[in-house]
């Protein structure tokens, strides 16, 4: 087998917006990013320098032209339910190479599954650029015990012997295809019209890295995965907003025979601000609470603070629009409910480490100290340290 002729190497994501099994899934975000912008930037991520998104859907060409790829526009015949991914890459390949890219190598990216590791793409890039392989995929090795089911209904062992349980060191793996990634070469593709042609070459990736997201249930599992597969330790934002009650507090409150509160706060929250004063980052407080206490910290604080909101959506979009804010370049470090909306605006959603369930699902970091607790700090630092 000889080496990919010469020509580019270029990443394909088909990302149409007629979802069914959960509507609008290719720009629904898992820890805070776009479907289709995780994938385009795990492409990124593997040093793929040219990256496709055939897509119909205007919004998931805007999500993913803000993630760094260009645009094919996919026709009205080929994005339908009964449309093959293998139509939309022949097509994308097309467009491509019609604009004048020659192809030589074709990664064929899923957008429905999250967590895509740049390595294994590279990998399976490698193994095709040097001939060794026509095609490659990503799986994860499994000793499962797999059984199918005979025509009255009754149970038949499939990769083992109903008769023999052998243990896991004396069984040979097999693998478990994960539908994250195909890599291909681009004039064998043309020829086979699949994904599969040629020397075949599996790619072994993390086991965690496999879920796929049909349904509701899947995306929720995945954001609650999302903290423990992906370790973030720097956050690259210019700009921090924060809640008050929960996170610069631990979401307690003690009150006086006179009705007067009082909360917890943490001195090292108050260093965090400081530190970022000094490093020239803004910090502004969003508190759906209207209470002197709010006021009286923020002041003490030395930073601003809008309290008694009720919609922080628009408060906060309108406050980074006076601001000249970039809300892609901006952290939000909430811990209940009432934070889901702006988390949803911005760049960094972050959850202090205890942060509703479904608040940490939304974020793209869950930080690991409790509001109230170092957890402004934890962030403070995080900021700083991507600088």
């Amino acid at each position: 087998m000889t080496p990919a002729q010469p020509g580019e190497v270029v990443a394909i994501i088909p990302a149409r917006g007629g979802s069914k099994g959960v509507p609008r899934k290719n720009v629904l975000p898992v820890a805070g990013v776009p479907l289709v912008a995780r994938a385009v930037a795990a492409a990124l991520g593997a040093g793929i320098s040219h990256v496709f998104v055939s897509t119909d859907d205007a919004e998931i060409a805007t999500a993913a032209t803000a993630a760094g790829a260009d645009i094919v526009h996919r026709p009205e015949t080929i994005a339908g339910d009964t449309a093959s991914s293998e139509s939309a890459v022949l097509h994308a390949m097309e467009e491509i190479e019609a604009a004048g890219t020659p192809l030589s190598t074709v990664v064929f990216l899923q957008a429905t599954s999250p967590f895509i590791p740049s390595d294994g793409i590279a990998e399976a890039v490698r193994l095709v650029e040097d001939g060794s392989h026509d095609s490659a995929f990503s799986a994860y090795e499994t000793y499962g015990f797999l059984w199918g089911r005979s025509a009255d209904g009754s149970a038949e062992a499939i990769n083992h012997s109903a008769g023999h349980r052998p243990r896991r060191q004396d069984r040979d793996p097999h693998y478990m295809e994960t539908g994250a990634f195909y890599v291909f070469d681009a004039a064998g593709f043309r020829t086979a019209k699949h994904r599969f042609f040629g020397r075949i070459g599996i790619v072994e990736v993390p086991e965690n890295s496999a879920i796929e997201i049909d349904s509701p249930f899947e995306l929720d599992m995945a954001g609650a995965l999302a903290p423990l597969v992906e370790t973030t330790d720097a956050i690259d934002a210019d700009t921090i907003v924060t809640d008050f009650d929960g996170v610069h507090t631990d979401d307690t409150a003690t009150v006086d025979q006179t009705g007067q509160e009082s909360v917890r706060v943490s001195r090292s929250d108050g260093m965090g601000v400081s530190l970022l004063r000094e490093a020239g980052i803004p910090l502004l407080i969003l508190s759906k609470e209207r209470n002197p206490v709010v006021a009286a910290r923020a002041e003490k604080l030395r930073v601003p603070v809008l309290h008694g909101v009720d919609d922080k959506v628009s408060v906060l979009t309108e406050w980074a629009r006076e601001n000249d804010v970039d809300l892609a370049r901006t952290a939000y470090l909430g811990n209940d409910v009432n934070d889901l909306g702006p988390m949803s605006l911005v760049g960094w959603p972050v959850a202090v480490a205890d942060a509703r369930p479904e608040v940490k699902r939304a974020a793209r970091v869950v930080l690991t100290r409790n509001g109230g607790d170092g957890a402004v700090r934890e962030l403070a630092d995080r900021v700083i340290a991507a600088r």
